[in-house]
């Protein structure tokens, strides 16, 4: 029995009789390659957009993290502003007062020492609340051996002196240094309230 011949489909023959290919060999590689070069752009826009997804994923949950963090450190801030603000305001009103007064003695020498150096020569006048006199007067007569006189002015703080060395005179006011203080602190405390209430 003669063997089973099949019909080939994908080849001609060829005048001596031999199959031929219907579709040649060149062009059946470059298909092959054409189609190996678009799954391998597909692959690559594909890696692409996933690595933008992750990347797009990423930036959100760190600007997540990151606004928490920020209402997080907001509100232990505000929490320990808030829980030290009667000890502070404590302090600015009667402890920073206090110092003042021990500082009024030595800040009025520092400020009449320069001028002590130009007019040797001249009266020295200090002009001063009546509760404070002992204080300055003797750490001045001390320090400079200059005859001081005094005026007592019951209207001036215990912070105050005007110092008069001839014509000039200088205004020592740690009054005025107290008083600003104590205000630059309760606004501090109120900015941080109102920032606060407001997010």
């Amino acid at each position: 029995m003669p063997g089973l011949r099949l019909e080939v489909f994908d080849s001609s023959l060829a005048a001596d009789g031999t199959p031929q290919p219907l579709v040649e060999t060149s062009v059946l590689e470059e298909a092959k390659i054409a189609s190996f070069e678009q799954g391998y752009s597909a692959g690559w826009e594909d890696a692409a957009t996933a690595q933008q997804d992750d990347q797009g994923r990423i930036r959100a949950d760190l600007a997540r993290n990151l606004q928490s963090l920020a209402f997080t450190f907001q509100d232990a801030r505000s929490h320990v502003l808030e829980a030290i603000r009667p000890l502070i305001v404590e302090m600015t009103n009667h402890l920073l007062p206090e110092i003042a007064r021990e500082a009024l003695a030595p800040t009025v020498l520092e400020a009449l020492m320069p001028m002590a150096d130009r007019m040797a020569d001249a009266p020295l006048t200090l002009v001063l609340n009546p509760a404070v006199r002992d204080r300055v007067e003797g750490l001045v007569a001390q320090a400079t051996g200059l005859p001081v006189l005094v005026e007592e002015e019951p209207s001036l703080g215990e912070g105050q002196v005007y110092i008069r060395f001839g014509p000039t005179e200088t205004k020592v006011d740690l009054t005025q240094v107290t008083a600003d203080i104590t205000a630059a602190v309760r606004a501090f405390f109120d900015l941080t309230n109102k920032e606060s209430s407001h997010g």
